[in-house]
């Protein structure tokens, strides 16, 4: 399991902080970088196709490998295909190929990920007990694998590039060959596990039966949702919408930041990815601590302050230049304050799903927490060709007070929230 955490955390680097490097070395526009981010809503809209990785059989594989495993080996070889043709087509004379390239990569991603959630829930299914090491060992895979293609695509990348300077299409290929080689392990983690049994076997349905039952599996959950909430169901969405926004706005222009104030790419790779990695365990780990101690309610509000503010620092760092002490301490407010925001955010989305659509309504929710602010950040490198870096991270701060707004209005408002102001 922490190897398939490891093979779902490497396409989404990526195709996201990663690439943006990438393109701003080779001379691509902020704006346009902005606009590429919208790939990533491949993540936001998987809940869309989840029923079909549930339900629908892939020929062949599905009768060797089981409904679970199958998916996930056909996904992880879309993945491989996607990155070894971001590897092949240069930045500068193939972008439009290597933009199709990476969407392919986050679809198939994306899909990875629907197989994998349900192949660790039902593996450990008649043991549940047995979830927690399991859901432990994916999320160390995963924070390894985002080290290793964020920080470590960078390094090798540095390596590769030697004496040279500027953008080096060559030393980019063999970092992202690298990355789509060591997609491989994740494939042979798939072959090596079992199937999951009864539950996770190729099952099959008429057509028509197929569709209704796809429909319903979407449409209930929902149903349910707003069932229990009436009219609150809007203010929570929106809540739900905003909660991330300043901090996912912001982070689609970092890595071009990071160019072009001056840093290099083995600065960030140590700084910003390795020692960030740390201080987001860090915070992981201090939101764990703090949520039974403090009370849901208390840290609702304080990640809803904290994790907007702490983007002044690169305000800061904007209008200094790229001094390594000020992004060092920028990283670690930051990393740790997200962290923390990011154990409460996930506690607060799931006491929001009623068991039996548990699945279902904790994807739509994590959906609706990335869709809106990836929209708009797709617009982050036209906003920061207009007002410059400073005012844009200023202007992301700020919108984190109508997080804070909203998180007053719910714990006040909604009758089912009252379990959050212990």
């Amino acid at each position: 399991m922490g190897v398939l955490g490891f093979a779902a955390a490497v396409p989404l680097a990526l195709v996201f902080a990663t690439l943006s490097r990438r393109l701003r070395e080779a001379g691509i526009d902020r704006a346009t970088i902005g606009f590429l981010s919208w790939i990533l809503l491949a993540y936001a809209f998987k809940f869309a196709w989840a029923p079909l990785v549930d339900r629908a059989r892939i020929p062949y594989l599905a009768q060797r490998l089981g409904q679970r495993r199958s998916w996930l080996v056909l996904a992880q070889a879309v993945v491989i295909c996607g990155l070894a043709g971001m590897a092949f087509f240069d930045a500068q004379t193939g972008a439009t190929a290597l933009a199709v390239c990476a969407l392919a990569t986050a679809i198939a991603s994306a899909t990875q990920d629907i197989a994998l959630d349900a192949y660790r829930v039902e593996s450990v299914a008649p043991e549940p007990e047995r979830q927690a090491p399991l859901a432990a060992a994916y999320q160390a895979g995963y924070r390894i694998g985002l080290l290793w293609a964020g920080a470590g695509a960078l390094w090798i990348a540095e390596l590769a590039a030697g004496s040279a300077t500027g953008y080096d299409a060559r030393s980019w290929s063999i970092a992202y060959g690298v990355m789509a080689a060591s997609m491989l392990a994740g494939t042979a983690a798939v072959l090596l596990c079992p199937d999951t049994g009864p539950a996770g076997r190729a099952r099959g349905s008429a057509p028509s039966g197929l569709v209704d039952e796809i429909v319903r599996s979407v449409l209930d959950p929902l149903a349910d949702f707003f069932r229990r909430y009436r009219w609150h169901a809007i203010t929570l969405l929106a809540l739900v919408s905003t909660y991330r926004f300043a901090n996912i706005v912001m982070g689609v222009m970092a890595n071009t930041f990071y160019f072009d104030v001056g840093f290099t790419k083995a600065e960030v790779a140590t700084i910003s990815k390795f020692y960030g990695f740390a201080m987001t365990l860090a915070g992981l780990a201090a939101g764990g601590f703090l949520i039974p101690r403090l009370g849901l309610a208390r840290m609702l509000y304080a990640a809803a302050i904290v994790s907007p503010a702490s983007i002044l620092l690169y305000s800061l760092i904007a209008e200094r230049g790229a001094s390594l002490l000020l992004l060092g301490l920028a990283i670690s407010v930051d990393n740790f304050a997200e962290g923390v925001g990011g154990t409460v955010f996930i506690t607060y989305l799931s006491g929001l799903t009623r068991q039996g659509f548990t699945a279902t309504q904790y994807a739509a929710l994590s959906s609706a927490a990335v869709l809106l602010p990836k929209l708009v950040a797709g617009f982050s490198g036209l906003i920061v060709e207009r007002i410059g870096y400073a005012a844009f991270f200023n202007a992301c701060a700020a919108s984190g007070l109508v997080a804070l707004v909203l998180v007053a209005i719910v714990l006040r408002t909604v009758p089912d929230q009252r379990f959050s102001k212990r």
